[in-house]
């Protein structure tokens, strides 16, 4: 099983808008040995886009969800550890015509250690998606560059020798539109990820629900999130280094 194809091949900054941000890896971020978890890495990049968006000051009811995040160690570098400061460097990479591609960089001590890739589609306060407005193109133009990034994700197909668990939803892990956060979702995916991991790829084919009743399906290096027999959230991920 290879590395995710992702359509921006990782590509790196080139102009426009870049937006930064830093943190500390907290208690809550890192495993018992010190290491920041994936789910803090889904986390942080889930925030520093949501602030990245309010900072362009666009006015706009348009709720943005994530359809499929990648994230992979940088050749040659290491997970980021407890009490590092990180530095987040995000941007928008590529759109289409209902969705947008971002990039976002895990940085210490300003060495690129950590690469984050994404497609993230906009949707109405009723949770139906809706098209790219103008004022997104007036902000993020310069740095998309023209360049176009499909909005299709491939199709999930669940490993038959693999294991099947059930999977508690908290209440905590709801968000504002009422469905599992996808960092919530990570922290499942971190369950079954070894730490140090070279890459890891979630997508996600649908919602998944308070009530709903959530089985775990865990095979050779995948994991898929299933409600009655259809997957809502497929994760892939190599090998421990």
């Amino acid at each position: 099983m290879g590395e995710p194809v992702i359509d921006s091949q990782f590509e790196p900054f080139h102009s426009g808008r870049r937006y930064e941000a830093s943190r500390a890896v907290r208690l809550g971020d890192a495993d018992a040995a010190g290491t920041l978890r994936v789910d803090a890495v889904a986390r942080y990049l889930q925030d520093v886009a949501t602030d990245d968006w309010d900072d362009t000051g666009i006015d706009s009811s348009d709720i943005w969800v994530v359809r499929r995040t990648a994230v992979r160690l940088r050749v040659g570098a290491r997970w980021p550890r407890y009490q590092e400061r990180v530095t987040l460097r995000t941007w928008c990479s590529g759109a289409g015509g209902a969705w947008a591609e971002r990039r976002t960089d895990l940085c210490v001590d300003d060495h690129v250690l950590v690469e984050g890739v994404a497609l993230w589609v906009p949707t109405d306060p009723s949770g139906r998606p809706v098209r790219l407005r103008a004022p997104f193109h007036d902000v993020y133009g310069e740095s998309i560059h023209g360049r176009k990034v499909s909005g299709r994700v491939s199709d999930a197909t669940v490993a038959p020798d693999a294991s099947t668990r059930p999977w508690q939803i908290r209440h905590a892990d709801l968000d504002v539109v009422g469905h599992v956060n996808n960092a919530a979702i990570w922290q499942a995916v971190s369950e079954v990820v070894p730490a140090g991991v070279a890459w890891v790829q979630v997508t996600h084919y649908g919602a998944i629900e308070r009530h709903d009743d959530l089985r775990a399906v865990v095979g050779e290096r995948a994991l898929w999130l299933v409600v009655d027999g259809a997957v809502r959230v497929a994760a892939r991920f190599a090998a421990p280094l």
